[in-house]
């Protein structure tokens, strides 16, 4: 009971103390449903500023809000203009214009509104690689070796590619919301862009035809055609020629449009499988009446029961490597570098086709003077022939003439019997030299390469401007164009790979070299190109590490 005497009731005591508690107690509540309701209409303000679309809640007792942001998987070689980067609690993938399909929900609880991030969004790995490629950026070697060494354990910030000036364009972000893929980060300004349409995309390889010739294949035949006079039967219209005339006006487009990818260039997209696509295209892509051609690449596509797809991409590969460029997608088979440093054709079988003199190579073959034996053969049986007939002038005019007559005889079965001998000698002696020469010394692939292509260009089957490089492209051009040619030109490189593998060259080997040693020359053009691709250790290096990298993470998030 309250004191009477001090005017002090249990309801003064409620009003003035109890009531103020209460107040007290109800604060926190009143605060957190102010300071939730203004992070809500923060986040609401920023995701309309952000152009997403999400769903909030909001619990004001907790002060929690709930935010359920799409994630997206962005296709990235459909990008539109880049914009310029900055710090943005969207993602740093924000900085490119992505078109974008939404493939789920993200929930996030948050307090404040710069607690709120963007989903990271997933893409795959080589198209990013590529885009980036693309746009001019440059693959870090120290970057792409720890990922490869060290996987999701690669420090925060490690750069995998650069612009210019050295800044990171791609580098190695936090594993938050990464749910075990590997996290990256994306940077890029507008500025940093150092290529432009007129550049190729990567994995792409420009093929340049060869130069054209005056007196090109089939000009004779077109001239005696012109100049052969006119008959009746041209004069006379048949029933086959109107019957035909369709098919004829056919066979005439597809010559001309084949006469017309001859002269321009083509551009083969290589992927990790080999060639993809080739195309035609003219020389300057900014006349308003330049036209793309895709072309039939079947005789070049990687097959398991013939090499020729693997030889072709090899050889493009090689002929797209440089010092600022490496077509990173395709990997040259271990096989094929280890034979193409490899030494394996005699310099003596160069001598037999014709291609290097004798006298620029080491000794090899066993010498033999053909004339002198001859010589030393002719006075033997000059002084034989002189004792005869000296013996046959003592003799009686019966006697002497059946010794001479006999004599003749003999001369004439002599001379027979020698010839025999000597075109027996000689197939000997040529047999004897073909295996000293399957023994002779081996030369380097790319001296090979040199004397071959001097020789053909002695033959007029390559140009006289072309260096090797140059050559090489030409020959890649025209294997896609002429399947013919393709197939004779691989059929050799097996060969020569056969030989190559089990222990050295054979008769036989030679003798196809023998029956077709401008195919073998041009053979020798690639795997001298594939050799110098080698030089480059650590272009190799990082295409290899970039290979198996993006073969263990298919997709990526990006945030």
């Amino acid at each position: 009971m309250a004191d009477s005497n001090s005017g002090t009731t249990a309801t003064d005591i409620i009003t003035y103390i109890g009531v103020p508690l209460a107040v007290l107690g109800v604060l926190p509540i009143l605060y957190n449903t102010i300071a939730t309701l203004a992070a809500l209409s923060k986040i609401k303000r920023m995701l309309r500023h952000s152009k997403l679309t999400a769903l909030t809640r909001s619990d004001v007792v907790n002060r929690v809000i709930e935010v359920e942001l799409p994630r997206y998987a962005p296709a990235v070689r459909i990008l539109a203009a880049v914009e310029t980067a900055q710090p943005d609690p969207r993602g740093s993938w924000t900085t490119f214009n992505w078109k974008t399909n939404t493939i789920g929900i993200k929930t996030q609880r948050v307090e404040y509104a710069d607690q709120l991030r963007q989903p990271q969004v997933e893409v795959a790995f080589d198209e990013l690689v590529s885009y980036l490629l693309d746009l001019g950026a440059v693959p870090d070697p120290h970057g792409w070796k720890l990922l490869r060494s060290t996987g999701l354990w690669t420090p925060a910030g490690c750069a995998l590619m650069t612009a210019r000036g050295g800044q990171k364009a791609l580098s190695i972000a936090p594993l938050d919301d990464s749910d075990g893929h590997l996290s990256l980060a994306v940077n890029w300004m507008p500025s940093w862009t150092t290529r432009d349409f007129s550049s190729l995309p990567p994995y792409w390889v420009r093929l340049p035809p060869p130069p054209k010739r005056p007196d090109g294949p089939g000009s004779a035949e077109a001239s005696s055609a012109q100049d052969r006079p006119e008959t009746a039967e041209d004069r006379e219209p048949s029933k086959k020629d109107a019957v035909s005339v369709h098919s004829q006006g056919s066979r005439d487009s597809i010559q001309k449009q084949g006469e017309a990818n001859a002269v321009k260039p083509i551009t083969c997209e290589i992927s990790v499988d080999g060639l993809v696509t080739a195309i035609s295209q003219e020389a300057d892509l900014l006349r308003s009446d330049s036209s793309l051609h895709s072309l039939f690449i079947g005789h070049l596509r990687a097959r398991r029961d013939k090499q020729d797809g693997v030889w072709f991409a090899s050889a493009c590969t090689a002929y797209g490597t440089t010092s600022q460029t490496m077509l990173w997608n395709y990997k040259i088979p271990d096989e094929i570098f280890i034979f193409a440093r490899r030494d394996t054709v005699p310099c003596g079988i160069l001598v037999l086709l014709g291609v290097v003199d004798d006298a620029a190579t080491p000794e090899w073959a066993t010498k033999h003077n053909a004339i002198e034996e001859q010589h030393e053969q002719f006075v033997r049986q000059h002084t034989e022939r002189q004792l005869a007939m000296r013996s046959e002038q003592q003799m009686a005019p019966a006697d002497r003439q059946r010794a001479a007559a006999e004599r003749m005889q003999r001369e004439n079965m002599q001379r027979m019997q020698d010839m025999r001998d000597r075109m027996r000698l000689d197939r000997q002696r040529l047999e004897a030299k073909e295996s000293e020469a399957l023994q002779s010394p081996k030369w380097d692939t790319k001296l090979v390469a040199e004397h071959n292509l001097r020789w053909l260009k002695s033959r007029r089957a390559v140009d006289d401007s072309l260096d090797s490089k140059e050559a090489c492209g030409a020959l890649l051009h025209r294997m896609v164009l002429d399947g013919h040619f393709t197939s004779s030109l691989c059929s050799m490189l097996d060969l020569w790979k056969a030989w190559a593998d089990n222990g050295g060259m054979r008769r036989s080997d030679y003798a196809v070299l023998r029956d077709d040693p401008e195919t073998f020359a041009h053979a020798s053009l690639l795997v001298a190109m594939i050799k110098d691709a080698t030089t480059a250790s650590d272009e190799r290096s990082l295409s290899v590490e970039l290979q198996e990298c993006m073969g263990m993470w298919r997709t990526v998030r990006l945030g």
